[in-house]
């Protein structure tokens, strides 16, 4: 009976995980981690009751949600019909150059010979829920050098210029309107310099109740006495892990938000789609952390190695919000840099510290030390 109970729980979670219906082109495997480019949904004219446009990944994607119960029409850049939002799903125009352009970030996709907007439209099923993301490069600065006003000057804010996606509702016409924004990026030596800092503070830790101990040993018991680590210092070090994974995966829970994931089920979705490696390496430093506290003889050495990996894949791989004015994640963007440097600064941290204790050879006394008066 409670092998049957907990299939169909499983099954359940795995069909609500895995059998959500998301919108078209719902994660994109070149979302960025950061750009100087901020793009903004200002207004649908005129304003439809359950026609929603947003920006998703930090604005490399336009999200188009129809709930009007008719058909939304997306426009390409030939004015040449590009998408149809239905009620019952999304549709491309596979004659539509917009189509091959739109795959990709930089738009570099080459077109193939039925990529013709003079054609009459071909539909083709891309999504059975009214939801579509797409990259407009309308909205987008597509050149390699930066507009001459930011050229001249990248350390002020810009407006680089007002932008217009047509759309199509039967025969009314209507626009989707928008800014395109320079936002300065911000200095990242700074947040280097904190997370280097912080991550020597903590791993000082390693050292912390050494050299009292030596001393002590060296004026009562000679020489040969051999130091002990502070008893405080592993609960310590498991609690500063625990708070880098647990930092790592918000941060990644931040970046599915911003990716335009809304619900448990969808967030989850993509946490495992795009978000696994820090996803899995934050979890990985909380189950260490739970470890070290159990007083574990290897406790040193699972704290090193877990929070080696947080630094990395939660940390590092994120940095780009240290060089970059606009970051993937809702909510203003100092918080998600500290974020990023806090899981930077505390893994690494645990890391060396743990590493420092490994070295001196004595955890092991530690712990027998601790569990014995237990």
């Amino acid at each position: 009976m409670l092998r049957r109970f907990c299939g169909a729980v499983a099954a359940g979670f795995c069909a609500t995980l895995f059998g959500w219906v998301g919108p078209a082109w719902a994660h994109g495997a070149d979302a960025p981690d950061g750009t100087d480019y901020r793009t903004t949904v200002t207004e649908v004219s005129p304003a439809t009751a359950g026609l929603t446009l947003r920006t998703v990944e930090a604005g490399a994607r336009l999200e188009l949600t129809n709930r009007t119960g008719t058909t939304i029409e997306v426009l390409g850049y030939q004015n040449e019909p590009y998408l149809e939002v239905r009620p019952d799903g999304v549709f491309e125009n596979v004659h539509s150059p917009a189509v091959y352009l739109n795959a990709t970030l930089t738009g570099s996709a080459a077109l193939p010979a039925g990529a013709d907007p003079t054609l009459p439209p071909s539909w083709r099923r891309a999504s059975t829920a009214p939801i579509v993301r797409w990259h407009d490069h309308r909205t987008h600065w597509m050149l390699a050098d930066p507009p001459p006003a930011v050229a001249a000057d990248p350390s002020v804010p810009h407006r680089i210029r007002d932008w217009v996606v047509p759309l199509r509702a039967g025969l009314s016409t209507m626009e989707a309107r928008g800014t395109l924004d320079w936002v300065p990026p911000p200095s990242p030596g700074v947040w280097w310099a904190w997370s280097l800092l912080g991550a020597l503070a903590v791993g000082l830790l390693g050292l912390v109740g050494r050299f009292g101990s030596l001393l002590r040993g060296l004026s009562v018991r000679g020489p040969s006495a051999s130091p002990r680590p502070a008893p405080f210092v592993l609960p310590v070090l498991s609690a500063l892990a625990a708070v880098a994974g647990l930092v790592s995966v918000t941060y990644a829970v931040l970046r599915e938000v911003d990716a335009g994931n809304d619900g448990l089920g969808a967030v989850v979705r993509g946490l495992l789609s795009g978000q696994v490696w820090p996803l899995l390496t934050g979890l990985a430093a909380v189950a260490a952390a739970a470890y070290a506290l159990r007083r574990r003889p290897a406790a040193d050495f699972a704290l090193a190695l877990a929070a080696t990996c947080v630094a990395l894949f939660g940390g590092v791989t994120n940095a780009a919000a240290f060089t970059n004015g606009v970051v993937p994640a809702p909510g203003p963007p100092t918080l998600a840099r500290l974020l990023v440097a806090t899981t930077i600064a505390l893994g690494a941290g645990v890391a060396v510290a743990s590493a420092l204790r490994l070295r001196a050879g004595r955890p092991s006394v530690e712990t027998r030390s601790l569990e014995s008066a237990v």
